[in-house]
């Protein structure tokens, strides 16, 4: 209940006058999603009054809340509550005891133990291009296939630091995947002595940063402040013994999502302040900021393990070049989903009727990938005794959760300044803010409003407020807030949340995730039906249509009037997931308006459609597959691009199923996989298909699983047949991608080619319509190009050989010079920088007047000297064809390049 409730408050905000202010985050359980958790500011009772600070992402009694609840100096001392001392050991275990307590905690009525299930967790890797590769985490990371990311699976130990090599670990996820939960799992893990390696496991609050007074210590911020902290009498004896063994010591980082200065972490600090941290710091006051980027960049604890735990999208980018592991959690697949089921309904009747209904629904059978997403459908199937009608979108799910809808609006209005203003540090409540004991009551309920105890600070004009940066907002009149919201309907509040903003401003300023989400909340509970809406507003029903068809039109008129043209790949996945939020599967939701807009989607999607570097989650594979199927009946067809989105499978047969896919490009491994499952199932039409209507061309690999992907395919095209048994009478001519690949670019560099050149080589042989083969900078060597030159004489049709700054000397350019004259189509050669000197010159003008369709060869950057120059610019005499030798370097004296000119023309350069 806790992660839903916040929700629709932003939502209600969209289409309800401003109402009194008050800011809300919702605690959750796995952190449902990134609108889920920008909507609202948290709400925090401190000390009777309400005060929204960043403190919180868990459910109150749970981690963030320990950490908040200890986070005033002066209530360290509140924890010395026992008579009697404890030493170092007797402490770690109190240590235990009270961490495995506080990690069971998960929701109301749930715990650990009874609802934890366990899921892998994915090694992943980083595509180093260029000098500026850490700017944007989802550029950076490799999207691997379905297949791969089953093989890059790997153990919760792996998370836990078991590799003594991986010091620093990243760990991320999308919102409500389970981080919350698996930190919480690796401290049970810890307190019940499953991870002997560290002796202490701290967990600290990335939120803990909006705490900005110079008052903390390593050994307050590690034994007081951070999550799970437990009394203890000796804290010297327990810090000294930290100290002494750092590399026995885990750190977790978490909730760092909302921070946008995050790099200033990993600045430099400055001497005097890595001095004076570095003495002994437990007398010493630093801010938190401080302490954390000490820890982050090893000048505090260095021999420690981190992990840090966040999103794929954000501040934490930065960390990539520092990450020595990158890990990421997997989602629910159809065995985790039915697991989670069997912990929430342990009673079998009820469990076997709740799948059979979740079945009923395929969109929110995929939503359950997300565990998040899984709780919150088993809540409605649950309330409903599994005898409603399910919800058809993500906005009716969650609306559908919430209960006591009339408090809302109330506590929407300020929810949704704190995302206009779109800051990390929301402005705190002053303590005299008053809420009415029902909505106090609804809010502590649910986790949306949570307690916490921090310490005031007096201003200079002796008023109070809240420990934390920022300063407090101006109290408003309750009534007269509402009233102002009755007078006039804000435009500007459905003007700020429409998608694909233009202006200056709104490219001036980046878009974070959470806002997309938030945009497409508000869109979707806009078209939701009436009778619903009608329960969140005090207006008459004349009034509120008007207001609700009025502000319709406006959205519907923005997203018909968008330039598909102008959208990026992941912005088309956007719209598509607006309108599908219009709820235009409803049978009488939005009715005419959202059939519509799904026609208006699917009369002008790009006929070459790409989602290439897009991660495709199964719910919007089914959305895109919806407006595909749409697009059909407008007798349009498609090809679409799906590498590098990590669809999975399942999804990919859905996609390529339909009719108007003319063709499609996915990972390669993941369509043999699909091919090989088609024929298993014995559905040989759609195996047909699903073969003649895969394109690879043009490749370019960048990972050493597209050469290893690409051999099996070569081996499928030359054998005739996909498996072993026996031959396909579909695959008499081989495979269409094969046949039609033109255009091959290695692109794995110096350090990865090397690993799979033996593998190209094999699998050349059978491209043998390839046209352009692209091999530069792959470290070949004099014996890779003996190995080539073998594997180029059956490429006849080659046009373009790229293989400069590959190491190739004279023993090199000799094997390959005699292929050269064996290639007729060969028109374009370049050996730039290389090492081949005068000898290999000489192999080469002995075969120039020999390759009659050659008209540019490059040979820059090589160890020519004069000689062998003028051995090159001889043959030109014979070389009617060629059109440009260049082969200038710094051997060479710039009069011979002179003298070649005039004797023939300026082909020499």
């Amino acid at each position: 209940m806790n992660s839903i409730c916040k929700l629709v408050f932003n939502l209600v905000s969209s289409l309800v006058p401003a109402t009194p202010p008050t800011y809300v985050q919702a605690s959750n359980y796995y952190e449902l999603s990134s609108s889920l958790m920008f909507f609202f500011s948290p709400v925090f009772i401190v000390d009777g009054a309400v005060a929204p600070v960043l403190m919180s992402s868990f459910p109150p009694g749970s981690l963030s809340d320990t950490a908040s609840k200890a986070m005033s100096p002066l209530s360290f001392r509140k924890f010395n509550l026992f008579n009697q001392s404890c030493g170092v050991k007797d402490y770690i275990q109190q240590y235990k005891a009270h961490m495995a307590e506080r990690s069971q905690a998960i929701e109301a009525g749930l715990t650990l133990t009874s609802h934890y299930v366990d899921v892998q967790v994915i090694r992943r890797e980083i595509l180093r291009l260029g000098k500026n590769t850490n700017k944007c985490l989802d550029m950076e990371l490799i999207i691997t296939g379905d297949i791969d990311r089953q093989k890059n699976s790997v153990g919760h130990s792996q998370v836990r630091g078991d590799d003594k090599c991986k010091r620093y670990i990243l760990l991320f996820g999308k919102a409500g995947m389970g981080k919350t939960t698996l930190i919480k799992k690796l401290c049970l893990d810890w307190s019940k002595d499953r991870t002997p390696q560290f002796d202490f496991v701290f967990v600290l609050d990335g939120k803990q940063l909006t705490l900005t007074e110079p008052v903390y210590s390593l050994q307050t911020l590690l034994l007081s402040v951070s999550s799970f902290a437990s009394p203890c009498t000796d804290l010297d004896g327990v810090y000294a013994q930290i100290l002494a063994a750092s590399k026995r010591v885990l750190i977790i980082f978490d909730g760092f999502e909302e921070l946008r200065d995050y790099e200033m972490l990993l600045q430099t600090l400055e001497k005097e302040l890595v001095t004076s941290l570095q003495k002994d710091s437990k007398l010493q006051s630093f801010t938190i900021r401080q302490l954390f980027s000490a820890i982050l960049q090893r000048v505090l604890l260095p021999g420690c393990t981190l992990l840090l735990v966040t999103r794929p999208r954000g501040a934490a980018s930065q960390l990539l070049r520092r990450a020595d592991s990158l890990l990421e959690l997997s989602g629910f697949t159809t065995t985790h989903i039915e697991t989670y089921l069997s912990k929430y309904f342990p009673d079998s009747e009820l469990r076997d009727a709740a799948v059979d209904h979740l079945k009923s629904s395929s969109y929110l059978n995929l939503l359950c990938w997300n565990p998040g997403l899984c709780h919150l459908v088993c809540t409605v199937l649950e309330r409903s005794k599994c005898s409603e009608a399910l919800p058809r979108t993500l906005t009716g799910l969650c609306h559908q959760v919430i209960s006591e809808k009339e408090l809302l609006s109330q506590l929407s209005s300020l929810a949704w300044e704190g995302v206009k203003s779109n800051k990390s540090n929301s402005s705190i409540l002053p303590a005299e803010q008053a809420l009415s004991t029902k909505l106090r009551e609804f809010g502590l309920r649910t986790g949306l409003l949570v307690s916490q105890r921090l310490r005031t600070k007096t201003d200079k004009r002796g008023r109070e407020g809240q420990d934390g940066e920022g300063g407090g907002k101006e109290d408003k009149n309750e009534s007269g807030g509402v009233e102002d919201g009755e007078e006039k309907v804000k435009e500007m509040d459905i003007n700020a949340i429409l998608p694909f903003q233009t202006s200056a401003k709104a490219r001036r300023k980046p878009q974070r995730g959470e806002f997309e989400l938030t945009q497409r909340f508000a869109v979707g509970l806009l078209f939701q039906s009436r009778t619903e809406l009608n329960r969140l507003h005090s207006y008459t029903e004349t009034v509120f249509r008007d207001m609700v068809a009025s502000k319709q039109a406006l959205v519907t008129k923005h997203l018909e009037g968008l330039s598909f043209s102008d959208l990026s790949p992941a912005q088309v996945l956007e719209l598509c997931n607006y309108v599908h939020e219009t709820g235009f599967t409803h049978e009488e939701s939005c009715g005419e308006t959202g059939s519509r807009m799904l026609n208006h989607l699917a009369a002008n999607l790009p006929e070459r459609l790409t989602f290439r570097g897009v991660p495709l989650s199964p719910p919007e594979t089914f959305i895109v597959q919806n407006a595909l199927k749409r697009g059909g009946a407008e007798v349009r067809s498609f090809c679409l691009d799906l590498e590098d989105s990590g669809i999975q499978i399942r999804g990919l047969r859905d996609l390529v199923g339909l009719s108007n896919i003319n063709t499609y490009r996915a990972c390669i491994a993941d369509v043999i996989t699909l091919w090989e499952q088609l024929k298993q199932s014995g559905e040989d039409e759609f195996l047909q298909g699903a073969v003649s209507k895969f394109k690879i061309h043009p490749l370019k690999a960048t990972q050493v699983c597209h050469i290893e992907h690409l051999e099996k395919l070569v081996s499928i095209h030359v054998r005739k047949k996909l498996s072993a048994s026996q031959s396909d009478s579909f695959l008499a001519d081989g495979v269409p991608a094969v046949r039609e690949l033109l255009k091959l670019e290695f692109e794995l560099g110096p350090e990865n080619g090397p690993l799979v050149l033996p593998k190209l080589w094999d699998l050349l042989p059978g491209l043998q319509n390839l046209q352009h083969l692209d091999l530069e900078k792959s470290k070949i060597g004099d014996k890779g190009a003996e190995k080539l030159a073998d594997a180029l004489v059956t490429l006849s049709s080659l046009e373009i050989l790229n293989l400069s700054q590959n190491c190739i000397g004279d023993e090199g350019v000799k094997k390959l010079a005699l292929t050269f004259k064996e290639l007729p189509k060969l028109h374009c050669l370049s050996l730039y920088s290389n090492v081949i000197s005068d000898e290999g010159a000489e192999s080469l003008a002995a075969v120039l007047p020999h390759m009659a369709s050659l008209t540019e060869l490059d040979v820059k950057y090589n160890k020519m000297t004069d000689v062998g120059a003028q051995i090159l610019g001889a043959s030109l005499k014979n070389c009617t064809k060629m059109k440009t030798l260049r082969m200038w370097n710094q051997c060479i004296p710039y009069g011979m390049f002179e003298r070649l000119q005039q004797q023939d023309s300026p082909r020499a350069l």
